[in-house]
Formats: structure tokens, sequence, C-alpha cells
């Protein structure tokens, strides 16, 4: 069963911080009634048994305790798996994926992740630390936490970036090389991160880093429903309610969510 968790921690953003308020704002916006609870894939996450939450982590919002918050986070991710959830959480800033992602990779040893955001996040360090939220999948690959990792909708990459992909393998998909649903036919276990940046500002101008011409949320939609494999988790990371207008982020990210939800459900 999918299961939600919260990661409130923002404490390895590099711009603005506000990212550790997204779990409670995607939850109550999932919950609102301007929507029903069915997913586009006729996946009904209003039934009882749909999927499971189990609430927020208590992290600690100092800089100084990110080994300490690491390690919980990755030790809840284990508790998790262990007994047979597919957890999917809820950021936070991006730098979570990286204890996320050695919890799974104890499990799933030809992982596949799939990474939808407008960076890629492959420093190997940013403003002297190897943990900010602008490294994480360099982490990831130097340690072999994945067998494959598939960048979508990338429009903001550096040199020092481009060298890192062409070190580890990585698959980047710039935006202006979009639709690639090819790219998504993927067999085996599927790990999903999303960063919420990855969609233009137009439709989530919640984020603390808007970078524009990205993807519209109906093709984000397209591009999960286009995944191949089995997703056994995923991540919504960097909505930072601060910046958001009217909950208008919230609302995207509550559709990514169910959309991502019923993904998990249906296949």
């Amino acid at each position: 069963m999918p299961t939600l968790l919260g990661i409130p921690l923002d404490v390895n953003s590099s711009y603005l911080r506000g990212a550790a308020g997204a779990p409670a704002k995607i939850r109550e916006a999932l919950r609102c009634d301007a929507s029903n609870k069915w997913t586009e894939l006729g996946v009904d996450l209003g039934a009882a048994d749909a999927f499971a939450d189990a609430g927020d982590l208590g992290l600690k919002d100092l800089r100084e305790n990110v080994a300490e918050n690491f390690a919980e986070i990755e030790r809840a991710v284990s508790e998790l798996l262990g007994k047979g959830e597919r957890p999917v959480l809820l950021g936070g800033d991006h730098s979570v994926t990286y204890p996320i992602l050695k919890a799974f990779a104890r499990r799933y040893a030809e992982l596949t992740i799939v990474h939808f955001d407008a960076h890629p996040d492959l420093y190997d360090e940013f403003e002297g630390s190897r943990m900010s939220h602008a490294c994480p999948f360099a982490r990831i690959m130097e340690e072999q936490l994945a067998k494959r990792l598939v960048q979508v909708g990338i429009r903001t990459i550096v040199g020092h970036q481009r060298e890192q992909a062409a070190r580890f393998g990585v698959e980047v998909v710039e935006m202006r090389a979009l639709p690639a649903y090819d790219r998504l036919e993927i067999h085996g276990p599927v790990y999903v991160s999303f960063d919420i940046d990855l969609l233009d500002p137009a439709f989530a101008p919640g984020v603390s880093h808007r970078e524009p011409g990205g993807m519209t949320v109906r093709e984000a939609i397209a591009h999960l429903h286009a995944i191949k494999g089995t997703v056994v988790g995923a991540d919504i990371v960097e909505y930072n309610p601060v910046q958001d207008v009217s909950g208008m982020t919230a609302t995207v990210a509550a559709k990514i969510l169910k959309e991502i939800l019923g993904k998990m459900i249906a296949t």
C-alpha cells in the first residue's frame, strides 16, 4: 500500500527557506472538497484502504543536525519498506531524496530513478555543502544507489553539472527535447522524484527557484502516466508555501500527488 510520510526539512535550501511547511499544505489541498478523490487513471483515493498516512517526521531545524536528520529519514523509510509499504514522501527541500534513496537501495538493487526537475541537482558541492539541495543526485550516483537515473524537464544546467552527468551516466532530457515518453519505457522498480519547480511558474509559483519555460501540469501528468515498470516509491519536493499565490501551487502539488498515488495503485 502507498503510505505518505511528511519530511518537513528545508535546512539545506540554498536561497529561500519555507519548504518545510509543504507537507501540511499538500495534505490540506488533497483533502479539500473543491475536488473529488478520483484520479485520472480511475482510482478512488477516497476508499478506506487506498493509501495510508504515517504523519510527519520530527526533525531538527538546524544545519548542524543534517547527519542526525538524514539518519532519521533513512530509518523511517526503511521501516516503511520493511512493512511492505510503498513510501510517498512529502518534502521538504530536495536534499531529502538522498537519505530516502539510501533506504530504497538496500531493498531494490535494480532501481531506476525518474527525476522531474528544472535543475539536475548534480553539484559535487554547493556553497560549501555536499548535502545541499543542489547535490542529492551526485551523492546518490557516486554511492551507486540506483542502476539508472533519468532526468526530465531540465532547463538550467551549468558546465560542471554536464560533466557530472557524463561522469555518472545520467540520462538528461532537457526541456527543449520534450516530450520524452520513449525514455520512460522502463523495466523493473521505479522511484519518482518530483520537484515542483519542474512546472512553469505560471502553474506553480510557490517554489524558491522559479525557472520560466517549464512544463504545464498536463505535460507533467502525461509523463507520469507514461512511466512503465513498477513505481515502488516517490517524493514531491521543493514546494514553498511562503512563495505561493492563493494556494495555487498547493492545489497543483496535491494533483500531482493524486496521480502518483493512482499510478502506484493502478499498476
